[in-house]
């Protein structure tokens, strides 16, 4: 006779916004009938919603829960997005874009890049960005989709750019739809269990309790489970990365244009986001406290506004940094409860989908939590974070600019050994350290590297084997082969408008 099926593990999510819904959503999308999903939120208590640019992985999760692109992108005024464009990083007046792609193609084992710092070396070097097809769609604001297979049009790949106000509310709509079950209130006590220290159960304002197996911290930099109950120590990482703040304020659109990416241009105490979606734009001042006043920062990103301002600067506070352990116990942190690392690279939603995904790959199924799985999914969170906070101080370490305090701190300042390791094998070989999981790979280096002025003392040797004009002249071929391709490519704006089903109703 074979034994009932085990009942489905209890999840009960802490906090609405994106980080919640998007763990209860994929959770009961990705677990039927091993786990059950209960959110609790509060309306008293609002969310952070800024966040309107992400990574190209958001399409990955947004296709595996059967979400269909463009109802997602009409209910969040969604634009696309190929990269981001920093201005002013290495140097006022000079700027690149980092690309959602590559650059150029490896050739005989040895990457483009290698190719290209042969060429520099001999003064034949255009700009790097006219080798990637995602550059160069992105300067003529251009977009459609890759192409599948090997050729040049698969060579790049997209984000989104969207409004988070309106993405946390429809990701309610699909996790209600598929089990999700939703209580209102508010947390006033936590219940534990005597022996482990387990969380059991949630008790509402209202004396409900909520109980379950696993808990996920979805709660913000409040961290009410993971961080208030349990105790888990906060890694302060703002001698790294000092921006503490933000100004965030819509305006209206100045151009028709639709910019398919994110600019970051670089101020004397931080640097400033234009987000375009489909009804409007998105400025912002990420700054440093420490450097400039909140009021100073309202009144920059007023002056740099190039539309007209659709509200009052918005301040929010926030500390880069990450928890000890984002796994205690029976508790998950996922969101800002774990960590925060600033908008720079647009990896706020994506650090919260790693932590989702790991979460169901390690999985207790049956109910034992195997505390290898957790220390294992501890170890992917932690160097997840890690790698990208030395990404994101890589944009403020390699520069030039000494015009502020601000960009002499970061300048000079001693970086994470883990960073310093990178600095030194690029600087000495033109290389970058190898990795199979994760974020930001060899293109995503180079950008910021060869953008922000880093040329390395050497490079790969086998690229003196080509005689420079050949190479010249293979490199001009590819160059050609991408104006070619950019030229078939419709607007941005064009191409959302052919399908009125990417459009929000007010676009």
């Amino acid at each position: 006779m074979m034994g009932e099926a085990p009942q489905p593990l209890r999840v009960v999510v802490l906090g609405g916004g994106t980080a919640g819904w998007m763990t209860a959503a994929g959770i009961a999308k990705l677990l039927p009938g091993i786990a059950s999903v209960a959110l609790v939120e509060s309306e008293e208590i609002g969310i952070v919603g800024v966040g309107e640019a992400t990574l190209p992985h958001i399409r990955g999760f947004v296709e595996k829960l059967g979400i269909d692109e463009a109802a997602f992108m009409k209910a969040t005024h969604a634009t696309y997005k190929l990269g981001i464009d920093f201005r002013d990083f290495g140097r006022i007046g000079e700027s690149y874009i980092h690309p959602f792609g590559s650059f150029g193609e490896e050739v005989q084992g040895v990457g483009f890049h290698h190719w290209w710092l042969e060429l520099a070396r001999h003064g034949l070097a255009r700009d790097i960005g006219d080798y990637s097809l995602a550059v160069a769609a992105a300067k003529a604001n251009r977009f459609r989709p890759p192409a599948t297979g090997d050729g040049l049009a698969s060579t790049y790949g997209y984000a989104y750019q969207f409004d988070a106000t309106l993405f946390g509310p429809f990701m309610r709509d699909f996790a209600r739809e598929v089990g999700v079950e939703r209580h209102e209130g508010r947390v006033v006590s936590v219940e534990r269990d005597a022996q482990s220290g387990d969380v059991v159960a949630l008790v509402l304002a209202d004396g409900r309790r909520i109980m379950g197996d696993l808990f996920v911290d979805c709660s913000g930099f409040r961290s009410i489970l993971l961080g208030q109950e349990l105790g888990e120590a906060w890694e302060d990482w703002t001698h790294w990365l000092p921006c503490d703040r933000a100004a965030a304020m819509p305006c209206t659109h100045a151009t028709p244009d639709l910019r398919p990416y994110t600019t970051a241009t670089a101020m004397p105490a931080g640097w400033r986001w234009q987000i375009p979606l489909q009804h409007r734009m998105g400025n912002g001042y990420v700054f440093s406290s420490a450097h400039i006043s909140e009021e100073q920062a309202c009144e920059a990103i007023i002056a740099s506004a190039e539309g007209r301002p659709l509200a009052d600067p918005r301040i929010l506070k926030f500390r880069p940094g990450r928890r000890a352990r984002s796994w205690s116990h029976n508790v998950i942190g996922v969101g800002l409860a774990s960590g925060f690392l600033e908008p720079l690279e647009s990896t706020s939603i994506y650090l919260a989908q790693m932590a989702i995904t790991y979460l169901i790959e390690l999985f207790p199924v049956g109910g034992t939590i195997d505390p290898r799985d957790r220390d294992e999914f501890n170890r992917l969170v932690d160097m997840e974070y890690d790698r990208v906070r030395d990404f994101l101080i890589l944009h403020y370490h390699a520069t030039t600019r000494d015009d502020s305090e601000f960009w002499n701190h970061v300048r000079t300042m001693q970086v994470p050994d883990s960073l310093a390791g990178k600095l030194e094998l690029w600087r000495k070989a033109a290389r970058i350290e190898k990795y199979s999981d994760g974020l930001f790979y060899d293109a995503s280096w180079i950008a910021v590297y060869l953008g922000q002025g880093m040329l390395p003392e050497a490079h790969d040797p086998r690229t003196a084997m080509i005689a420079p004009d050949a190479l010249a002249r293979a490199t001009e071929r590819l160059r050609m082969a991408v104006t070619g391709e950019v030229a078939t490519m419709p607007g941005h704006r064009d191409f959302l408008m052919r399908e009125a089903a990417r459009l929000a109703e007010a676009a």
